[in-house]
């Protein structure tokens, strides 16, 4: 199976690889070339949120570039494999979240603040930012691809997939059960507070930290893959404290203030054992 892809597993130096800075560089005009695309694409639907969707097709893109520019190892086939699978799955749930949809709030109120010049600000508001914060967290898989070294996989490896398999399964079944929820009518105006949602407020942001974590883990299999931990740390920042936990609870907290018993009974992030709801009756979705 293995010589179909022409993969060398063993210890090994390409001298026909690009060295790794070059990889890197490469992969940040092909990301800012993405994000340009994706502006464009964004004027003629008059939606800047066009750049959800291509969040995670800048992350596959990098893993397959970076595959095919540098050394032919199993980790590299393995790491885009993983990459593409996670960020395949994200492009088709918020394309399908967002399909006929209103612009996101987020988008809205910059749009009405700006005004016409919103249009060439969010070039470098919103696309060319959210390019730039992609291909910094990309760099963990960035590494683990374009190192030959080692050319066997070891334990780091096999904990990185398990930890990326289990982020996975937070994240899939968190956006699964929360769409079902919504399908139900008469759970309209109520807080989804079962499966995954009664552990942790955001399941699917902390499956998408474990995610990141597990490839982090696979980068420590390579020679200087420990400074990729900007990674991690970067994702993992951004979800907890910008634009994930922290933004979306203060728009729940400030139009519902139901939420707040929720917000007892319920772990923000870490999933936890819940606390015991005394108080009766359902307690509305913002």
């Amino acid at each position: 199976m293995y010589n179909n892809f022409n993969i060398r597993i063993n210890t090994c130096t390409d001298l026909n690889t690009m060295p790794l800075h070059t990889i890197i560089l490469l992969n940040l005009a092909a990301v800012m070339l993405l994000m340009l695309a994706a502006w464009i694409l964004s004027l003629a639907r008059d939606k800047a949120c066009v750049a959800d969707s291509f969040w995670g097709a800048g992350f596959v893109l990098i893993a397959w570039l970076t595959w095919f520019m540098g050394p032919e190892t199993f980790r590299s086939l393995l790491v885009a494999l993983l990459i593409s699978i996670w960020g395949i799955r994200l492009i088709l749930h918020i394309t399908r979240r967002n399909w006929g949809q209103p612009e996101d709030r987020r988008y809205q109120a910059m749009r009405d603040y700006h005004g016409e010049s919103f249009r060439w600000i969010s070039l470098f508001k919103v696309f060319m930012l959210q390019g730039s914060l992609l291909w910094i967290i990309a760099l963990a898989p960035q590494v683990a691809q374009a190192s030959p070294r080692p050319g066997e996989l070891v334990w780091l490896d096999f904990l990185g997939i398990f930890i990326w398999a289990l982020g996975m399964l937070f994240e899939v079944v968190g956006d699964y059960q929360m769409s079902q929820f919504k399908k139900d009518p008469s759970n309209r105006g109520r807080v989804m507070d079962r499966g995954l949602w009664g552990w942790t407020r955001h399941p699917n942001y902390f499956g998408e930290c474990l995610v990141w974590w597990g490839i982090f883990c696979i980068a420590l299999s390579v020679p200087g893959g420990w400074m990729t931990i900007i990674s991690p740390l970067l994702i993992t920042f951004l979800l907890v404290r910008v634009s994930g936990v922290a933004m979306l609870e203060k728009d729940m907290g400030s139009r519902r203030p139901e939420y707040e018993n929720y917000k007892k009974r319920v772990s923000a992030f870490v999933p936890w054992f819940p606390l015991k709801n005394k108080e009766a009756g359902d307690h509305e979705q913002p």
